[in-house]
């Protein structure tokens, strides 16, 4: 079976793994299921609710702050969290991670992403070797080319990894909405497991073009900047939430902006990053229970404009 139709087989067959506004009767159990999309190429399941580490990890030696970012990942990792996104861009997010890693005993589902960051074939094997051995893994599940930078270079090697076992899946990503034309000819023209790029309820410019290919092509999406930068909470401030947000376990801001992410049927993951134990758990609650239907998803959008 061709790869790209054995993707597309895989992705019907598996479904969503999402649950989309049930009837009554199975609303009890909806409420308390942890909400999980397949992987295309391979149909692993993966929890939608990750974590991204731009800025918020990048704390370096900062002892007071370390030891709050342990007890970040660990509410992460007790709430069933998987994917932790990181790059050597974020400053020292990647030794940060490593470090709460060797510092927590609940860490079996993680699921290693981080990206290569700089020009030429060798200088990326060279950072890519030295992101995992910052990070304290055998192997990343997932290796991305970051903002596009040298990505036809480093696709080769991501091949070769990959065929070597030395990584699970390759990608791509952008944020902030650049290059997504040079993103879609990509995409079109080289097969990847993973892409990833920004969308949130006021960012929806993916919806055009980057989350109908990806779902066309099976490769898996993670959206970044999910809050927009933290900008979307500006704009609720002192605002409550609608009412029939409780239909779709929907309790505070955070849960409203992530589930309106994962109920679109091509998003794999959604990255949002904190520093804050709390926070952490709103997000994570993001990913329990019902998820909104397209006429939802369009009432929800309505709703924030609104405000």
């Amino acid at each position: 079976m061709p790869i790209l139709n054995r993707r597309r087989f895989l992705h019907n067959l598996l479904g969503l793994g999402a649950i989309l506004l049930p009837s009554h009767h199975a609303a009890g159990a909806a409420r308390s299921k942890r909400i999980s999309r397949t992987i295309p190429a391979t149909g692993e399941s993966l929890p939608v609710i990750g974590m991204g580490s731009w800025q918020t990890f990048d704390v370096g030696a900062n002892r007071p702050a370390l030891k709050t970012r342990i007890d970040v990942l660990r509410t992460f990792f007790d709430n069933g969290g998987a994917l932790i996104d990181s790059s050597p861009m974020y400053g020292s997010s990647e030794e940060v991670i490593g470090y709460c890693l060797k510092h927590l005993d609940n860490t079996a589902a993680l699921f290693p992403a981080t990206k290569v960051w700089t020009w030429g074939k060798q200088s990326g094997i060279n950072q890519m070797e030295l992101s995992r051995k910052l990070w304290g893994v055998a192997r990343f599940d997932l290796m991305q080319i970051h903002n596009l930078l040298d990505w036809e270079s480093h696709l080769e090697t991501l091949k070769a990894m990959k065929a070597d076992g030395k990584i699970r899946y390759l990608g791509i990503t952008t944020s902030h909405g650049r290059r997504h034309g040079e993103l879609v000819e990509a995409l079109t023209d080289h097969q990847f497991d993973f892409v990833q790029f920004t969308y949130n309820i006021r960012e929806r410019e993916a919806e055009q073009r980057l989350l109908p290919l990806a779902r066309e092509r099976g490769t898996a999406v993670i959206i970044n900047r999910p809050f927009d930068g933290g900008d979307l909470f500006e704009s609720v401030r002192g605002k409550p939430l609608p009412g029939w947000a409780a239909d779709i376990d929907c309790h505070n801001w955070a849960q409203f902006f992530l589930k309106f992410i994962a109920s679109h049927p091509a998003v794999t993951c959604a990255i949002p990053a904190t520093s804050r134990i709390d926070h952490m758990k709103e997000n994570m609650g993001a990913g329990i229970g019902r998820l909104p239907d397209e006429k939802t998803r369009q009432r929800m959008i309505a709703y924030f404009r609104e405000l």
